[in-house]
């Protein structure tokens, strides 16, 4: 893809904001018919510290948390039009020509199994902000067909990356950790295979005061605890059958407290965690995926090289960034939702029954016209 201003293109908008809860990714994008999308700007803005704790603690049930929820999700649209003007300023466009945005909203609960799932964020008022059509909630029709309404980036995975001649397998390594399997000639699946960078990160914020363990430079230099691997590789959600999905309810600093004995030390911990990461995927890539030739992965734990170096060494097969496919990683989701929204307006799918487990194909996304 090209970092310039597309020409004779559709202008799409795609904002992305997940379960690390560290900022809001967006890309303005260029789709023009049976070609690859060209990436006419990005930009990130950080989430604002008291913002996320509030939006942490909205994961949890609390007093008052439907007021609290409503009043976290006007924020968030402000946050989200500072991010499309802040997008559009850099690279030069006005808002009219922009057919539409494509935003994820914020997480604070996913329960399928109840049959619904909650990303926070006020499409009403981000289109009245931005003077732009504002699409959102594109999980909830996925559920209400019976679906897992996750992981929805595989859809986007099987038309941008999919190889005749290579067996690929696309790793999303963001919060929670998902895969694409992209076979030649055969159905995409994929599904979340368990945490990504959500345990490691809020590891390493309470340990090192840091948001991230760069590289993964803090793991590298302890040593994996295997009791306590086989403890956590225990947890039902490995087991479980595609398709599935996970996220916080799952995965959580509780849930790893519950299985520590108190005389661990942190850095041990920590590699205990990467290593987590790593054979989550690489088992879930080597039971559902056979036969797969490379791993490309996107997302944040494409930084970290010493998950990176783990994921091959585990895997015996190449482990390259999808830079080397021509998307960079960072900006891999919120391209996807720039293109959900271009599904959505144009009337198209924009899931994967396969994926999801939906009864069928689904126009995904609520519009909010400008």
């Amino acid at each position: 893809m090209n970092d310039a201003k597309p020409h004779e293109a559709d202008l799409y908008i795609g904002l992305m904001s997940g379960t690390s809860l560290d900022g809001v990714d967006a890309v303005l994008a260029g789709f023009s018919p049976g070609q690859a999308p060209e990436l006419a700007g990005t930009h990130y803005l950080p989430y604002p510290p008291e913002l996320r704790q509030r939006l942490l603690t909205l994961h949890a049930p609390q007093p008052n948390e439907l007021h609290l929820a409503c009043v976290q999700a006007q924020e968030l649209a402000g946050l989200y039009a500072q991010a499309v003007r802040e997008l559009l300023e850099h690279a030069g466009v006005a808002p009219a020509p922009i057919a539409a945005l494509g935003a994820h909203g914020q997480t604070i609960r996913h329960r399928p199994e109840a049959g619904y799932t909650v990303q926070l964020v006020n499409g009403a008022r981000l289109a009245e902000l931005t003077g732009i059509t504002s699409i959102v909630d594109f999980r909830s029709r996925d559920i209400a067909a019976g679906g897992q309404g996750a992981p929805l980036v595989p859809a986007f995975h099987a038309a941008m990356l999919s190889s005749p001649g290579e067996h690929r397998v696309i790793v999303n390594i963001g919060g929670i950790a998902n895969l694409t399997d992209l076979a030649p000639h055969s159905p995409v699946t994929g599904f979340d295979c368990g945490p990504g960078n959500l345990l490691l990160d809020a590891w390493a914020g309470l340990h090192l005061g840091k948001p991230i363990d760069e590289n993964g430079a803090w793991a590298a230099g302890g040593k994996i605890l295997p009791a306590l691997l086989d403890r956590l590789l225990k947890h039902d959600y490995f087991a479980a059958p595609a398709p599935k999905s996970a996220g916080r309810e799952q995965f959580n600093l509780d849930w790893l407290h519950a299985h520590l004995h108190g005389n661990e030390a942190p850095q041990d911990i920590q590699a205990t965690l990467l290593e987590l990461t790593a054979r989550g995927i690489v088992d879930a890539a080597q039971t559902h995926c056979s036969g797969f030739e490379a791993l490309y992965v996107c997302g944040g734990g494409a930084h970290n090289t010493a998950l990176m170096k783990r994921l091959g060494e585990l895997a015996g097969k190449p482990v390259q960034s999808t830079a080397v496919l021509g998307i960079e990683p960072d900006w891999m989701e919120a391209l996807a939702f720039a293109w959900l929204a271009k599904q959505c307006l144009e009337g198209n799918p924009g899931n994967l029954p396969a994926v999801t487990g939906a009864s069928g194909p689904r126009i995904l996304g609520a519009i909010y016209p400008a």
